[in-house]
């Protein structure tokens, strides 16, 4: 130690700490060092907790991004539905026309297509064709003929429709009995 600065330690020209350093200060240095590794100790704590408190806040983040882009997606695929569900009325007109032959040619049948062509590429899918297996989840029955050992569609009163995988309308229909399974398989 020197009179000009009491807490540096002389230093002689080859790294060799002078003679009148006393005991007391390396004892101060060992405090000194203890004092260091505490607040070491600390910080290393705090920056463990922070690291923490940052991953969990990254994760909410993330759950937060993937929560509203699937209300998102909810709302697009609601507001189709309820555009499409609008036309269907349309579509149903449509349908009875080419039933009678007035789209056969013409300035109706452009507009047929062309509406039939947007509705297909938004994803509208007709169901219910005579024939088909009944299905209550599908199909309306407004009338039923026989025992309903094995249900067919009879004639379709009303074609239903899906968007995707969503049924937007049943289709109703009347419900007669089919040939039964073991029949058809023999034949």
């Amino acid at each position: 130690m020197t009179a000009e600065n009491p807490e540096r330690e002389p230093v002689t020209a080859d790294d060799q700490v002078d003679a009148t350093t006393t005991p007391a200060a390396s004892e101060e240095a060992a405090g000194a060092g203890a004092a260091e590794t505490d607040d070491l100790t600390a910080i290393t704590s705090e920056l463990e907790k922070a690291s923490t408190e940052l991953g969990y806040a990254k994760a909410e983040i993330a759950n937060i991004r993937r929560n509203a882009l699937a209300r998102i997606d909810r709302a697009v695929e609601d507001e189709r539905v309820a555009v499409v569900g609008k036309f269907l009325d349309l579509v149903d007109d449509l349908d009875r026309a080419r039933a009678h032959g007035d789209l056969e040619s013409g300035p109706l049948k452009a507009l047929s297509d062309k509406l039939a062509g947007v509705l297909d590429g938004l994803g509208l899918e007709g169901f219910g064709t005579e024939g088909d297996a009944f299905s209550a989840e599908l199909h309306e029955a407004v009338q039923m003929e026989g025992d309903g050992d094995n249900p067919v569609l009879g004639a379709v009163l009303r074609k239903g429709y899906r968007l995707g995988e969503r049924v937007l309308r049943t289709a109703m229909v009347t419900v007669t009995d089919g040939a039964p399974a073991a029949e058809a398989a023999a034949e």
